[in-house]
């Protein structure tokens, strides 16, 4: 039980401290946003670090091989880690791992097969921890944050606030990223030429942004810098990485969320 809440605590001081009250000078609070705000969302370890980087390209212009992750976090801030943020434009873009909440009235919610998701999980608490993580465990919910991805998957497809949503797979994304970035330009009603996206997502790949990773680093410093944050990234990884009785515990748990996403093979 210890070792339970020890995960536990140190999973919400890394993603959910609270915003200090007041800002400096020409900042807000990260709390402060506006309802054109778009707020990309997902579980932990769907991949929304990749989004969040081709998004600073496609929206901004920034070259994400080439531009420090402190640079991203600028342009489109990680709420759980920036307790301020400046007000570029509107509608500013926000990553974030929340629950649905009012406030978040424009929403692109990027869902990854949730056996991957547990996979890429486990090798995360296991740099963070530094230690082995109990698989089985795991899936029974230690250590998670905000909550089980089944938890999670089903209270955004539910959308109970209502709000305006598309729905980005991960797979899809990595099938043709310049097809799924121009679904979301058009969603959020900022359109740009399929070139110009098709540079974004080939400086966006898992190898440049390994390789943009091992010149430039990461601007979380929760994050051991001797150990890589992209790891390996393919689909279906939890075929050979998960243990048979914490993949059916997982279908067991999850099996129905999934077919209902189309997860089925």
């Amino acid at each position: 039980m210890r070792t339970a809440s020890r995960i536990a605590a140190r999973l919400r001081s890394l993603f959910s401290r609270p915003a200090v009250p007041s800002a400096p000078a020409g900042w807000r609070s990260i709390t402060a946003t506006d309802a054109a705000d778009v707020f990309l969302v997902a579980y932990p370890k769907s991949g929304i670090t990749w989004l969040q980087a081709m998004v600073a390209g496609a929206i901004y212009g920034l070259d994400p091989k080439r531009a420090p992750d402190t640079l991203v976090q600028d342009l489109v801030p990680d709420v759980h880690y920036k307790p301020f943020y400046k007000r570029y434009r509107t509608p500013m873009f926000f990553k974030t791992h929340h629950l649905p909440r009012p406030e978040y009235r424009r929403v692109v919610y990027l869902l990854r097969d949730g056996r991957d998701v547990m996979v890429s999980y486990w090798h995360h608490l296991k740099v963070l921890e530094r230690r082995e993580v109990d698989f089985a465990a795991m899936i029974a919910g230690e250590g998670l944050f905000p909550c089980k991805w089944r938890e999670h998957v089903e209270a955004w497809m539910e959308n109970p606030h209502g709000a305006e949503l598309l729905v980005i797979r991960y797979e899809d994304m990595k099938a043709d990223a310049v097809k799924e970035l121009v679904r979301l330009c058009n969603f959020v009603r900022e359109w740009h030429e399929a070139d110009e996206l098709a540079q974004v997502a080939a400086k966006c790949s898992f190898a440049a942004m390994q390789r943009r990773e091992e010149r430039l680093g990461w601007d979380n410093p929760e994050w051991p810098t001797d150990r890589p944050f992209v790891r390996r990234g393919e689909t279906g990884s939890y075929r050979d990485e998960m243990p048979a009785d914490s993949l059916a515990a997982f279908m067991a748990e999850a099996g129905a969320t999934l077919r209902k996403n189309g997860f089925t093979s």
